[in-house]
């Protein structure tokens, strides 16, 4: 194996594709009490998860991975002398970036010989798994660990995610939005659209209904692809929902069609509790990045 990759929870792989890549994962924790944290996957179910904010209209809290959770994981590949690449989510929303590279730096004193990469993906769930995807991709292709990470920062900055959530209540909440777009999406009853650029986030418009976001979304994707500099083969997408999954499906088909394109079918993921506790339970969009070899 020429690098093991792990990645922070964040990037919403299910644990069929991550078995079967050998990508180990640093899962974040979720509360819903303020108090009795469980890491994600462990002492609650992702259905129940979404059921309890659903229909109890609970708010959970997310916390990051701890620098020993980190230094943890990175331990085994460095006593193995197997070089780690990193992927954490945008340190925009997470410390994740830094226990993780603080753990490197805990690992390098004891191993002074131990390769790791620490990168701040600048991205998040879906666009998070897709670039997990591609260095996957590049360790297949025999990628060395060094071009491995200089193909992952190249291409890092053109991953984008375009979604809608049931309301803006839970980004509010958790500080991820400004306070005028929520209180006029209360008022109205809106969806909004939100886009992840960059390593943050934004409005990008408003619809009436979950049908209308989801047209929006897809205008959106057609604008963006139809610059003339901008070749759509060279893009991996990724559609993605919390437990809408025939929704999902549907939303799939339509996007597929729209933009004349083929969405991932091996890349099993889903938004996981760390995100979902921003987005509320109604997460639904699309993620796309540019491929390291295109």
């Amino acid at each position: 194996m020429n690098f093991q990759i792990i990645s922070d929870g964040a990037c919403d792989l299910l644990k069929a594709y991550t078995d079967r890549n050998d990508v180990k994962i640093v899962p974040f924790y979720v509360t819903f009490d303020g108090k009795n944290y469980m890491k994600e996957g462990e002492g609650i179910t992702h259905d129940e998860f979404y059921r309890r904010m659903a229909e109890n209209h609970e708010i959970p809290k997310s916390s990051l991975p701890s620098v020993g959770d980190f230094y943890d994981a990175f331990l085994p590949y460095a006593e193995a002398s197997t070089p780690i690449i990193c992927v954490c989510i945008s340190s925009c929303f997470s410390g994740s970036f830094n226990s993780a590279s603080t753990a490197k730096e805990q690992i390098i004193e004891q191993y002074p010989d131990a390769k790791i990469e620490v990168i701040d993906s600048t991205l998040n769930t879906m666009s998070e798994a897709l670039l997990v995807n591609e260095l996957v991709n590049m360790r297949n292709d025999n990628v060395s660990f060094e071009d491995a990470i200089k193909y992952a920062n190249d291409i890092k900055n053109t991953g984008k995610i375009y979604f809608t959530v049931g309301s803006l209540e839970y980004l509010i909440k958790n500080g991820r939005i400004g306070k005028v777009a929520t209180i006029a999406g209360d008022k109205l009853g809106i969806k909004p659209i939100i886009i992840m650029s960059d390593g943050d986030i934004s409005l990008g418009g408003i619809s009436r209904t979950t049908k209308k976001a989801k047209l929006s979304i897809i205008k959106l994707l057609q604008k963006t692809f139809s610059n003339p500099s901008i070749n759509i083969n060279d893009y991996r997408f990724l559609v993605g929902t919390g437990f809408q999954f025939e929704e999902a499906a549907e939303f799939k088909i339509s996007v597929e069609e729209a933009l004349h394109i083929k969405c991932e079918d091996t890349i099993e993921s889903c938004v996981g509790t760390t995100v979902g506790c921003h987005t509320g339970p109604y997460p639904l969009g699309l993620a796309f990045i540019k491929k390291y070899n295109a």
